[in-house]
């Protein structure tokens, strides 16, 4: 196992690098310190073809201008802020407004947006990145100043482990997730309509038009929501059920898990063979199956387009701050949060 860095940019006059991780599997993950962004995931495929996993771009400058998230980590809280503002001890707080009258990911400054401090670590079974960032109080319109710690690891299980870590001065909203677009085809060569996707999961949120939860908890049951047993994407595109027209003919919805760290979330590319199981702590994953993706922007000589990947964004419940029936993503002062996603690759034999 091994694990490299250059020097990949400068922003600000501060260097903006590049880490490489590689396991003795054929496994390989690069990542930059602007924003946690991970910009490539070589895993093989079911003959030992090592190809290329995830939606990026191969140099640093698109990253600041024409990235939908791509590979970052999203905070202070990710997903939509009805109304751009919340109520907390008391105090009300107003927030960026960067997707119509609501706070999106963080907002314009986001985690998604900053650089990082970074440094290599080695542990005797895996090798990774430690990412350090202080957001301070005020920052992007949140309460207290938070020093976050996001940790990347690399094993010879062919596993992409991430850590968060968060701690705050103030009471505040924290909810961290990573926004990676997968696709298993390799290389971009299909979009991800034919992935088959199994979740764990008998609930899904009620979005509105602005795809903030409306507060009601449907059941999945008969409905293109229920991938307890499995369902291609294209399933859910070509159903026509109202939620999936209302997000663009696709997923974009929050998943309430059923279990945690018990193969709850799972992705496969048959024609590949290539598998993705994700494991959380978190209660809920927000699958996004790219339906706003815009068209046009170079992914290593591929050009984007609707359906290219697919998120898995596994984090508390959005909005939750104005919904009291989910799970709370308040951070007390002085409390430390740590949660931890894993992403796990293997291959199965084609059928």
């Amino acid at each position: 196992m091994n694990i490299t860095y250059e020097k990949w940019s400068e922003l600000n006059g501060k260097d903006v690098l590049l880490f490489t991780l590689v396991n003795d599997r054929g496994m390989e993950l690069s990542a930059t310190n602007y924003g946690c962004i991970v910009t490539k995931l070589l895993v093989p495929d079911q003959n030992g073809n090592v190809e290329n996993v995830v939606l990026g771009f191969d140099q640093f400058e698109p990253y600041l201008t024409n990235a939908p998230y791509f590979g970052a980590v999203i905070g202070r809280v990710a997903g939509r802020i009805q109304g751009a503002s919340f109520e907390l001890e008391g105090a009300t707080y107003e927030l960026a407004k960067n997707e119509n009258n609501n706070h999106l990911h963080g907002g314009p400054g986001g985690f998604h947006r900053v650089l990082w401090q970074a440094e290599p670590v080695r542990r005797g079974d895996a090798v990774g990145v430690v990412f350090s960032y202080t957001s301070l109080d005020g920052e992007e319109g949140y309460p207290g100043t938070v020093d976050v710690q996001v940790v990347y690891w690399l094993n010879n299980d062919n596993e992409w482990i991430v850590t968060y870590h968060a701690r705050s001065d103030r009471t505040t909203l924290l909810n961290l997730t990573n926004h990676t677009y997968f696709n298993l085809s390799g290389n971009l060569k299909r979009d991800i309509l034919d992935h088959e996707l199994t979740i764990k999961s008998s609930r899904v949120l009620e979005l509105n038009r602005e795809l903030i939860p409306t507060g009601a908890v449907m059941d999945v049951a008969n409905t293109p929501f229920d991938l307890r047993q499995g369902k291609k994407v294209k399933e859910a595109v070509e159903s026509g059920h109202p939620q999936i027209e209302l997000a663009g003919r696709g997923y974009d919805h929050p998943f309430w898990l059923d279990r945690q760290h018990d193969e709850e979330i799972v992705l496969c590319d048959a024609e590949s063979g290539r598998t993705l199981t994700v494991e959380t702590d978190e209660v809920g994953v927000v699958v996004y199956t790219s339906n706003q993706l815009p068209e046009g922007l170079d992914l290593g000589g591929v050009p984007s387009r609707k359906y290219l990947g697919i998120c898995l964004e596994t984090q508390g419940l959005p909005d939750a701050i104005h919904h009291p029936r989910f799970p709370s993503i308040v951070l007390s002062a002085g409390k430390e949060r740590v949660s931890t996603t894993v992403y796990r690759f293997n291959v199965r034999a084609s059928s």
